[in-house]
């Protein structure tokens, strides 16, 4: 029988200065994660070419990608049952091992397998630094907290290419990996003591290790697809048909393991709870968009505006920027308003006409005009961050917080994966990949390509727009939970 653990009424609150620690412990996680994904990339050609293996260079950042996103809901489901402090150790941890293996890594193929076990502790990080803060920060003022995650994520982003490019050519490659040593251990000291006092509210849980398998091997088959697809092998080549394939059988043994196990990986009531629908949803079209549009905006920079791949790389700030201030909004909004969804849906909305302006007039603006669209488009979309993850943890009880979080870093994982494939489609099959490799290609011959991708952006935003418009407002819970963890 279920029994919920129940502090007695004289257990002290955490006091001010723990949560700060908290935060800040947390903030450094989830920096180590953010930065992990922009620090690698400007230093593949120098990797290629010292460990003599070009043809294989975009599994390094593969290998992550699929380990990464496959073992998020994992992390926030055992984190319900076993506590977020030996979850998060336990990712940190590991992530700094597949660090020290990517750094001694003497062949591109033993690079590969570290990345895919660094994949196995990062995955981790985001989704319970997120989860920890639901832990100990009331929803009504969460908002202000997932707002500065937002600011480490874009400072990640920005710092990330410079160190890569420079500590790879200054330095050696493995330096990006190296560095991530002394970032960890001061998360890790950090959080260790002050997490033994985190809130606690879990209850006896089985682990359904037959349904968290499935879910990693269908994630990882459908990312495989997705990552092969259009670029190695053609779209319908047998290698990427038989990879969906196996994915969409997973994912039916999946579900029909959801309907029989006594207690499910992800809880029915869950599935059930038209708040975690909503949001999930939303959060797939809008998050993935934005992800998609970091993609594809530096390559409109260079083949349309001229400028270089690092002019490229610093013009995306305008779209990061935004969503900082976006993020910002949102929380300043949750935490002063008590019908806080209207304001925050119209914010998202002006992502409409925004875009629809760079429809209809695709590859026509100057870089001043681009630049101002895309921050204010950030600004709209950003809103998402603290807005999703705040009113799917205020929907959930506190034993499925982990649960919950975990699903939704899983989804807007997924749906990046998802629509930057669906928008390389597009792309491709427009004409944009002749156009951008044509030796001084006129921008016009682009312009059927990137209307399409951006046709979908508008499409994306709107589905984002409905999904979060017709999800039930619950008021914020402001009152900060006082059990303290063993």
């Amino acid at each position: 029988m279920d029994q919920t653990v129940i502090a007695p009424a004289t257990e002290p609150q955490l006091d001010p200065a723990a949560v700060r620690t908290i935060v800040a412990g947390t903030m450094v996680a989830m920096f180590l994660a953010a930065l992990d994904q922009t620090i690698v990339a400007p230093a593949l050609p120098t990797i290629g070419r010292e460990l003599l293996n070009l043809d294989q260079l975009s599994w390094v950042m593969t290998a992550y990608l699929l380990t990464s996103t496959a073992v998020t809901p994992l992390y926030g489901k055992l984190s319900d049952i076993f506590g977020r402090r030996a979850m998060l150790l336990l990712a940190i941890s590991v992530f700094l091992f597949g660090s020290v293996l990517c750094a001694l890594a003497p062949t591109l193929l033993v690079l590969i397998v570290a990345r895919a076990i660094q994949g196995l502790g990062g995955g981790g990080l985001i989704s319970l630094a997120q989860t920890i803060i639901g832990d100990v920060i009331p929803p009504r003022e969460r908002g202000r907290y997932q707002a500065y995650f937002a600011t480490v994520f874009m400072s990640a982003s920005i710092l990330g290419p410079l160190l890569g490019g420079f500590l790879s050519e200054a330095l050696h490659w493995s330096a990006i990996f190296w560095i991530n040593l002394p970032i960890g251990l001061a998360g890790f000291l950090l959080t260790n003591r002050v997490l033994k006092r985190l809130p606690r509210h879990d209850r006896p849980h089985r682990i359904d290790v037959p349904g968290a398998l499935l879910t990693v091997a269908a994630t990882v088959a459908l990312l495989a697809a997705l990552t092969l697809g259009g670029e190695r092998y053609p779209w319908l080549s047998p290698q990427v048909l038989g990879l969906a394939a196996a994915s969409i059988v997973l994912w039916i043994f999946f579900a029909w393991r959801l309907a029989r196990a006594a207690e499910p990986f992800f809880p029915l009531d869950l599935l059930g709870n038209p708040v975690v629908r909503n949001v999930l949803a939303g959060s797939f079209f809008g998050i993935g968009t934005l992800l998609a549009l970091a993609i594809y905006m530096p390559v409109f920079f260079e083949s349309v505006t001229r400028i270089s791949a690092s002019q490229s790389g610093a013009a995306l700030i305008a779209l990061m920027l935004g969503t900082v201030v976006g993020a910002n909004i949102a929380g300043f909004i949750m935490l002063r308003v008590d019908r806080y969804k209207r304001p925050i849906v119209a914010g998202m909305s002006i992502t409409i006409p925004l875009t629809s302006i760079l429809v209809i007039w695709p590859v026509q603006l100057s870089l001043f005009w681009v630049e101002a669209l895309l921050f204010l488009i950030g600004t709209g979309i950003g809103q998402i961050y603290p807005f999703a993850t705040v009113t799917l943890q205020n929907a959930v009880p506190m034993q499925q917080l982990g649960t919950a979080t975990g699903a939704l870093n899983f989804v807007r994982s997924l749906g990046g994966a998802i629509l930057i494939a669906g928008f390389g489609a597009i792309f491709l099959s427009l004409g944009g990949g002749s156009g951008i490799h044509a030796a001084h290609a006129d921008p016009l011959e682009l312009a059927p390509a990137f209307r399409g991708v951006f046709v979908a952006t508008l499409i994306a935003f709107a589905l984002t727009i409905a999904w979060f418009a017709a999800m039930k407002e619950l008021p914020l819970r402001g009152r900060a939970p006082t059990s303290i963890e063993p």
